[in-house]
């Protein structure tokens, strides 16, 4: 046999070309290609668009969100176990003889018509207080890094699954046929430049098709790879060399009939448009100066979270679906005051920009913004507690999550938490509530957005009941 066909001779062909069996399957396969129906759609989106600004590490709520000053009077003392009530540790402080209660040394206070508590780490963010909405008691399943992340993104703590912006992309398409309806932009904290690393997977595609994966602009050197011409290459030359290709490809498909080949196609194609379009969004030289000052000094350095905070906004004008940033550095198992400042000074000012420059653009009330990273952090200090020292262990149980635009209800703080910081007392958000109600404002009905994989409906709120946070929605 063709060593071509006999490679091609898998399973999914088999399949196929059976009778009635293969009926069944190719169905099965060909719904693969298509969002879970029609009915998915809900009849208002509130967003066009999602930016989501995560912030990896796990920042302490109670030192920016979540203010306890209760706690200064309890200072240095053990946890009482009718708080902890046996909860899961972490093996970097079970082994502790004792969990000092350590209440955060910055100060707060309200802002806005609505009252919103920040910190004083907070200062830009304040600004713009009654734009923002504080969700305090998300939690989660995962307590460690790795399978927490991935559980937020992928609403599973084993990797392989798509994630929220594939689904997002999955389910709307793309607004700009010159950009990938899905971008993730990282950078490095001076919080704790050695943090916890990011991989790839957690903007893939899992079993959706691949062109729905994340496209992560590098934060140095060429933002894409391979993006540009080679050396004695010119665009005709290349269109040239893409044609041939496609037409090798559609003969590929037509013998195979395998749905990644026409994907393969797909992304082709659009690097060859991305070679226009990534230069020109990158090209920030025509920003006015009034722009580029309100995001900080910052702006000017590539792959700086600021730099991405202003990438995010063109992007937004541009029609993408679903931006993600990853911030690093905010795992703070030690020296926390000084950590903690310094990803605030990355953040604050950013971030603050951000939300004014998509409002002045007519950007905001159609575009969701979400701040916030993958669990919280202990009411008690990791290691010794000093009057100008101490860490925080990794805390699933409650953490705060900032929302803005596209729909929700601004100024609000949805949910309470217990005098430790410790348990959610009201209106507890599951990190599938807060997906769910990401998809809702995109029109998108969480329960309804399927993909058949391994005989199941899969979706991105997993098989647990999940529910839309009405409380938060304008």
């Amino acid at each position: 046999m063709n060593p071509y066909r006999a490679d091609a001779l898998n399973r999914r062909l088999f399949l196929r070309h059976s009778t009635a069996l293969g009926a069944v399957a190719l169905s099965a396969l060909s719904a693969q290609g298509q969002p879970g129906g029609p009915s998915f759609r809900l009849p208002v989106a509130k967003a066009k668009r999602v930016i989501y600004l995560f912030q990896s590490g796990a920042p302490s709520q109670l030192d920016l969100f979540d203010p306890k000053p209760q706690l200064d009077r309890r200072r240095g003392e053990n946890l009482p176990e009718s708080v902890r009530r046996g909860q899961r540790l972490t093996t970097m402080t079970s082994g502790q003889a004792t969990f000092p209660t350590a209440p955060s040394m910055f100060k707060f206070a309200r802002h806005g018509k609505g009252g919103l508590w920040l910190s004083e780490l907070l200062p830009h963010l304040a600004t713009v207080a009654d734009d923002l909405t504080m969700i305090r008691t998300v939690h989660t399943e995962a307590i460690n890094h790795d399978p927490a992340i991935t559980f937020c993104q992928t609403g599973n703590q084993l990797a392989g699954r798509p994630s929220i912006g594939a689904w997002a992309s999955y389910g709307l398409g793309s607004e700009n046929q010159s950009l990938p309806a899905y971008v993730v932009l990282t950078s490095f904290g001076s919080g704790r430049r050695d943090d916890q690393p990011l991989y790839d997977r957690l903007w893939g595609a899992g079993f959706l098709p691949g062109r729905h994966q994340g496209v992560k602009f590098r934060n140095t050197g060429d933002a894409v790879l391979y993006l540009s011409n080679p050396p004695g290459v010119d665009p005709a030359a290349r269109r040239a060399t893409l044609d041939r290709l496609a037409a090798l490809n559609r003969q590929h498909f037509d013998a195979i009939g395998d749905p990644e080949t026409q994907a393969r196609i797909a992304q082709y194609e659009m690097a060859f448009r991305m070679q226009t379009s990534v230069p020109e969004l990158l090209d920030t030289t025509k920003e006015p100066r009034a722009v580029l000052d309100a995001y900080g000094p910052d702006v000017a350095r590539p792959g700086s979270y600021a730099a991405n905070c202003l990438l995010a906004r063109r992007l937004a004008e541009r029609g993408v679906r679903f931006v993600q940033l990853f911030h690093m550095g905010w795992d703070h198992h030690g020296g926390l005051p000084a950590a903690i400042r310094g990803q605030c000074r990355d953040t604050d000012q950013p971030t603050a920009a951000l939300l004014r420059d998509l409002k002045q653009k007519g950007l905001l009330d159609d575009t969701l913004v979400v701040w916030g990273g993958e669990f919280g952090r202990t009411v008690y200090s990791q290691g010794a507690l000093t009057a100008t020292d101490y860490g925080r262990d990794h805390h699933p149980r409650c953490y705060s999550v900032l929302m803005a635009g596209g729909g929700v209800k601004p100024g609000v703080t949805h949910g309470a938490t217990d005098d430790f910081g410790y348990n959610v007392t009201e209106n507890p958000v599951s990190v599938h509530d807060l997906n769910a109600t990401i998809l809702h404002q995109l029109g998108i009905d969480h329960e309804k957005l399927t993909f058949k994989h391994q005989g199941l409906d899969a979706k991105l709120t997993g098989v647990e009941p999940a529910r839309v946070v009405r409380g938060v929605l304008a």
